[in-house]
């Protein structure tokens, strides 16, 4: 036999068993399964029954009709995955159901939730409609699947699967929690033993769970999407401009109050060249001093570079002041002369990144 065939044959072979493999059954011995009950011990006539201890007592309530053997399905339960901020699950609840906490402020948590099922669905290319506005009930139209087999064009459908599902919100009184339930409302199933209506009852919470999860991934995603326009709008957003302090003298005016401005200004000290050297918190007075930083060449090529700003290296003072809700950031020399215009101009481009606190996207 050419050695080719005999490769391909065998690799025929072990495709062939690894697809009759199911992995929703146990595999091994089920001579458990063929045992029959021990009869009840009869006792003769005249003689006394032995004592009897219940501590290992298995009813026999149980249902008589459920799968034995090979027939038991032995896949690990399905799970709610809350991978959503703010979300979690029902404690010991096998139903497809999730409860969000509020996370935007901006927006109304039962709709930012009833938007994510929309777009999963329209992802799906699959239709939603209202049942019931009032209780927020909806329904999907028909997912459909198809197993094929053979080639085009002679393949053929082994099998056709169809399922329907509902969703339902439930909002708390406050609107700061909203819990979304998900459940299989029909089922068609058709293949070459016929069709059924009916779902196992694991393979229905696989799906439901399954679904619930998609939605979960979305609302997910749509919190990531929302958190990257808000860093994109304060990035774009001018936070910093040049005005005037309360004595009239030219200063930058930073749209921060003075508390949070002058616990996050020592960062912004470090790495643009300044050194403190003494402070005043009372009257919110930094005491820097002032040397340029020294960009490499490799830093340079890496993108690395510190932006310079384009003054002389010297002592300065910083001084905050209150301007309405904003701050003023006055800068003078070792001398007590306020920084002018034109300087504060010049170097605007490098100050106003700086006192922006921008963190890279």
């Amino acid at each position: 036999m050419n050695r080719r065939v005999f490769y391909f044959s065998l690799l025929g072979l072990s495709l062939a068993s690894c697809s009759s493999v199911d992995n929703k059954r146990a595999a091994g011995d089920f001579d458990y399964a063929e045992k029959q009950e021990a009869r009840v011990l009869t006792i003769p006539e005249g003689l006394d029954k032995p004592a009897q201890y219940n501590d290992y007592f298995v009813s026999d309530k149980i249902n008589q009709n459920g799968p034995v053997g090979i027939d038991v399905d032995v896949r690990a339960p399905s799970l709610v995955l809350p991978v959503a901020s703010s979300s979690r699950v029902v404690n010991d609840s096998d139903k497809a159901i999730i409860w969000f906490d509020k996370v935007l402020e901006d927006k109304d948590l039962a709709l930012f939730i009833y938007s994510a099922v929309e777009e999963q669905l329209a992802g799906d290319e699959v239709g939603l409609s209202v049942v019931d506005a009032e209780k927020k009930i909806f329904e999907s139209d028909w997912y459909h699947t198809e197993v094929e087999s053979g080639f085009w064009p002679y393949k053929t459908v082994e099998q056709s699967e169809s399922m329907r599902f509902r969703y339902q919100l439930e909002a708390k009184p406050h609107g700061r929690s909203v819990s979304l339930a998900v459940s299989l409302v029909d089922y068609m199933k058709t293949d070459r033993s016929g069709g059924t209506k009916t779902m196992d009852p694991i393979d229905q919470q696989r799906a439901e769970m399954a679904m619930l999860n998609e939605i979960v991934a979305q609302v997910d995603y749509k919190y990531r999407l929302q958190q990257k326009e808000n860093r994109l709008m304060r990035a774009n957003q001018q936070l910093v401009s040049i005005g005037e302090n309360p004595e009239a003298e030219p200063a930058y005016i930073v749209e921060m109050k003075s508390d949070m401005l002058w616990s996050n200004l020592p960062s912004f000290f470090s790495k643009y060249g300044f050194d403190i050297t003494d402070m005043n918190e009372g009257k919110k007075i930094y005491f820097v001093d002032f040397v340029k930083p020294d960009n490499s060449f490799w830093s340079r090529i890496w993108g690395d570079a510190i932006p310079v700003i384009d003054i002389d290296e010297a002592k300065y003072r910083f001084e905050l002041a209150e301007v309405e809700d904003k701050t003023a950031v006055t800068i003078y020399d070792a001398d007590g002369n306020v920084l002018p215009q034109a300087t504060l101009t010049r170097v605007y481009d490098v100050m106003e990144e700086g006192l922006s606190f921008r963190t890279p996207l």
